[in-house]
This record gives structure tokens, C-alpha cells and sequence, in this order.
């Protein structure tokens, strides 16, 4: 995992000109080092590259088929939210790490959970060498007997429990994430819990991509977290997307404007306005 340092400018809104000076130089200090543990290049498989990850401390019993959202997804990803892509059910994941078009499999390599769709990319991009996208996110498509028809507005956050979103629920962005606010997350099927302690613009020499904006909590994660689900409040925010300082500390983006970018509507009805089949 290289090291690379940094100089991210963090974001504190209505926050008081010394608070946040003071807040600059803590993220400053925890963010020396950022570790792009969780980007990886994966090729397309011949079968589960990785075992499945334990969900030994779950609270509730899987549906039939079960909920993937907030759940360990394949290889060195995990789930986010379902979502509609026109009249097609998907499932929100990391926009680095598995190139489109790659088939996700089943642990065992033999039955298929879906198939990887583009990441997030934005219009334009004002930073030469670099790849701007307003958040870390792809979209996996899956296949209808994957589809947990009746629970796609809810995501199972293993020993967090499962969550249902309202109907009325809309997903966050840099704006309404406020520091001190909190944050879940279950990737590798681990449920944590922690707080948001900064946020800004990602933009590093070292790394090809470049986001307006990173939320930074105090939640350790490594890879297989990628492209997680991020609660904060309770309410869908983000992905996880990088890792800073020597900690680990999780680095995730905003999921508003990766639904935006790639023309996802949130699901937060049992069946996303769609009609099962029957």
C-alpha cells in the first residue's frame, strides 16, 4: 500500500474561523499519510477470486433471495443501495477496483450475482491527468432471481440490523453532512459505528482520481469495504471510497451526486415503483 502525503484542504460549514483552524490541523495530522489500500485493479474472474467474508454477529435472519445492500458483495467489495436504472434493479458499489463489465459470482464461482456497469464519471474535469467523478460509485445489474422483491428499500447492516428507508428518504450530500454527525458502515460484513470529523476536496498528485468533496470519519476500514453503504443519522450518504493516515481511517463520498451522475433513482419503496414479476 503506498504512502502518500497529504494536503487536503477539510471543510468545516458555520464552524468559527479558530474551530476551524483547529479542526485543519487535526485532519492535517491524521491524514499524513493516505492509503489507497482499497483501490484495486481486478480482471475479469474464472471463478470467486475471494471467500466470502464471516457475518458471524448478524441480528436478523436473511430474506429469500437475501438483501445484498450494506452487505460484503464480491471480491474487495461490498454492497450499497438499491437502486433503478430505468426499469432494472441495481445495486450501488465502488467506482474503482472492478472494471465494467465483469461478472460477480458467488462465493463457489459457479452461480452469478450480477454484472458490473460503469463508474461514476463527471462531465468535465479541470485537473489535467486526473479522472473527476462527483463521487466513488458503480452500479451492479442483477440478474431476477437476485432481486429481494419487497426489501428493496432496506439495508441489512449485519449486527446493525436491518434498516428500511421511507418512502419520503433522500439520499445525502457534502452539505447535510455535519462534523460530529454520525456514521455507520458494514462492510466485510462488520458492522462500526464512528463520527464524521472532516470533510473536502480530494485531489492528490498520486492518485488519477479526484472528488469536489470526502467525508473523513473515525471508522477503521480496509479492503472489502469498498463501495459500501454509509449511514450517517441514520440516512443513506455515501460510499466508501479511501483510507487515511496510518489508522485507516475512512474516507467516503457523497452518494447524491454518484446517483446523479449515473441516472440512479434511490430505492426507497419495497419494490422501487417496479412490478415483480410473477
Amino acid at each position: 500500500m503506498p504512502d502518500h502525503p497529504v494536503s487536503a484542504v477539510v471543510r468545516r460549514p458555520q464552524a468559527a474561523a479558530l474551530r476551524r483552524v483547529l479542526l485543519y490541523g487535526t485532519l492535517a495530522l491524521l491524514a499524513l499519510v493516505v492509503i489507497a489500500s482499497l483501490k484495486h485493479t481486478i480482471p475479469a474472474p474464472q471463478g470467486a477470486l475471494w471467500p466470502p467474508f464471516p457475518d458471524l454477529a448478524r441480528t436478523t435472519q436473511p430474506y429469500d433471495p437475501p438483501v445484498m445492500a450494506g452487505q460484503w458483495f464480491y471480491a474487495l467489495t461490498s454492497a450499497g443501495f438499491y437502486a433503478r436504472l430505468g426499469d432494472q434493479v441495481v445495486l450501488t458499489n465502488s467506482g474503482h477496483g472492478v472494471r465494467e463489465g465483469t461478472v460477480a459470482t458467488d462465493p463457489d464461482g459457479t452461480g452469478i450475482r450480477g454484472v458490473f456497469g460503469p463508474a461514476a464519471r463527471s462531465a468535465t474535469c479541470a485537473y489535467e491527468g486526473h479522472v473527476c467523478a462527483g463521487s466513488d460509485m458503480s452500479y451492479v445489474v442483477l440478474p431476477a432471481d437476485r432481486i429481494p422483491w419487497g426489501h428493496l428499500n432496506v439495508v441489512d447492516m449485519g449486527a446493525g440490523g436491518y434498516r428500511v428507508l421511507a418512502p419520503d428518504t433522500k439520499p445525502l450530500g457534502c452539505a447535510s453532512i455535519a462534523n460530529g454527525a454520525s456514521v455507520e458502515i458494514n462492510g466485510r460484513n462488520v458492522y462500526r459505528s464512528g463520527h464524521v470529523i472532516g470533510q473536502g476536496q480530494y485531489l492528490f498528485a498520486a492518485d488519477g482520481h479526484t472528488f469536489p468533496c470526502m467525508v473523513v470519519a473515525d471508522i477503521v476500514v480496509t479492503g472489502g469495504d469498498s463501495g459500501g453503504a454509509v449511514l450517517v443519522d441514520g440516512l443513506p450518504a455515501g460510499v466508501v471510497s479511501r483510507t487515511f493516515a496510518e489508522e485507516g481511517r475512512v474516507g467516503f463520498t457523497p452518494l447524491d451526486a454518484g446517483l446523479d451522475e449515473l441516472g440512479l433513482t434511490l430505492c426507497t419503496e419495497p419494490d422501487c415503483g417496479l412490478v415483480p414479476p410473477r
